[in-house]
């Protein structure tokens, strides 16, 4: 796991520009499905075994995309001004290093301010990238940039940018991989910018129209000193997760994930977030309505460049996919 996961989170793809990650699914799944193509919007779509006449089609979701920084001027000294993409915050981002898809590196530095107790909004931050004139400027207006940080194992525990959502993503290959069969139609879809409203989940699931879908994302954690939003900890199992400012999980799909749970012996949290959301947003108002739930990552400091996850409630996660896709899927009326 933390393998994949390295090679995962060490792949540059901000929302809208995950055509490299997408690479490296299809290489990691490569022979362990039975199709594999991309949509219009540039969703990696797979498929493993085909319904029989007690299954379902069941679509699993895990955005594939990572929050970024847009250059949108760049002065006369070549200091480069930016917009977000995605849910970039200014407490994490002052002092930041980030890389350009196109290799050049920055540090992001801040319009000196009165209170240096505080830290500045995103409009009076800049990206240095070490030059003195706009000539010499590597980048240029729309050019797009992420955090710049190595992928740390501190045992169990393991630090980088981007496990938002990488760690979702680790989870459906390693569950795709480990799913010899099943009496279901599965399609695991690696979805794109659902930092930006996801919008690759719902139109994904407009054209699969499944009868169940999970989405497998990060959640917050409440495990830090004073921190009280959420009883989600690191290390105690992933977690059913339920409601979020963009969807209310169906009942019955987060009971089949808490059968699965008991049945496969893994411990499960309970995820609920008031503030952000998962694939699920778009997923479940899809067409006619789409009874869909979450299977969330316990992760500490969420859209930072140093996100944190505990290896084995990804596993846990895995263990609890296959062992509900393993039987039949079916929804009480």
């Amino acid at each position: 796991m933390k393998t994949l996961l390295k090679k995962l989170v060490e792949t540059t793809a901000p929302s809208g520009y995950e055509g490299a990650i997408r690479k490296v699914i299809e290489t990691e799944l490569d022979g362990h499905v039975d199709e594999m193509r991309i949509d219009g919007l540039g969703n990696l779509i797979v498929r493993k075994g085909k319904a029989d006449a007690k299954g379902s089609t069941v679509m699993l979701a895990a955005h594939m995309d990572e929050i970024g920084l847009m250059v949108t001027h760049v002065d006369e000294k070549g200091f480069a001004r930016f917009t977000k993409i995605g849910g970039v915050y200014p407490r994490y981002t002052a002092g930041a290093r980030v890389r350009f898809l196109n290799g050049a590196a920055g540090v992001i530095g801040m319009e000196p301010h009165s209170n240096t107790s505080s830290v500045t909004e995103i409009e009076k931050m800049f990206i240095d990238l070490g030059v003195s004139s706009a000539r010499d400027c590597p980048v240029e207006i729309g050019d797009v940039a992420v955090f710049e940080r190595t992928f740390e194992d501190l045992g169990d525990r393991v630090v980088s940018k981007a496990m938002d959502n990488r760690s979702g993503v680790a989870v459906l290959i390693e569950t795709i991989k480990g799913l010899k069969e099943t009496p279901n139609t599965v399609y695991a879809v690696f979805t794109v910018q659902e930092e930006v409203g996801a919008r690759g989940a719902g139109r994904a699931a407009f054209g699969l129209e499944p009868d169940v879908a999970i989405a497998v994302d990060v959640t917050l954690c409440g495990d830090t000193p004073q921190e009280k939003e959420t009883q989600v900890f690191l290390g105690k199992g992933p977690a059913a997760h339920i409601k979020d400012v963009g969807s209310l999980a169906d009942p019955r799909v987060t009971d089949l994930i808490r059968k699965a749970a008991r049945s496969a012996k893994v411990e499960l949290q309970t995820s609920i977030l008031n503030r952000g959301y998962t694939d699920a947003y778009t997923i479940q108002t899809s067409r006619a309505g789409i009874p869909s739930g979450g299977l969330s990552i316990p992760c500490r400091y969420v859209h930072s460049p140093s996100e944190m996850v505990d290896v084995n409630d990804l596993k846990g996660a895995v263990k609890v996919l296959t062992t509900l896709l393993a039987k039949s899927v079916r929804l009480n009326r």
